[in-house]
């Protein structure tokens, strides 16, 4: 499970004296662990799913990804460097993004319904990604295949 996989690296991170990655996967597994009391209540243990622990991964690279953009705009740069390389430790535990290509064979079916809302549109091109791309990177592939 994905979850022992994180408590496993976090203790050889204690153990190899990494304190970036410790604190790093120490901040991620707490998410975890509050968002499957959030979801799952006294039953979490029993009840987490990888999808679960995948999504407090997602949630925490786009607040990183956000923090990195705030603290450039704010010249800091020592912020800039820290959030980056805490987002590329918690990159490591997604899996592989598809590529636009692989993007624009996915969305072709979901193209050619017509489909004139384009809220329903990504909803529909989201449940055919199934979590292996970014919504806004969908976004974007979606409207330049409608516009052609």
């Amino acid at each position: 499970m994905m979850l022992d996989n994180l408590q496993t690296d976090m203790t050889q991170s204690l153990k190899k004296g990494d304190h970036l990655r410790l604190e790093t996967l120490r901040f991620l597994i707490s998410g975890v662990r509050n968002a499957a009391i959030a979801k799952y209540g006294n039953a979490w243990e029993t009840s987490l799913r990888d999808e679960d622990v995948l999504d407090v991964i997602k949630k925490q690279v786009k607040s990183h990804k956000e923090s990195v953009e705030a603290f450039e705009k704010a010249g800091r740069s020592e912020l800039v460097k820290k959030e980056k390389d805490e987002l590329a430790i918690l990159s490591l535990f997604l899996p592989k993004e598809l590529s636009d290509d692989e993007l624009k064979v996915l969305l072709s079916d979901v193209v050619t319904t017509r489909e004139s809302n384009f809220g329903l549109l990504m909803k529909a091109a989201m449940a055919k990604v199934d979590g292996k791309a970014d919504g806004g990177r969908v976004a974007g592939v979606l409207k330049q295949m409608l516009k052609k």
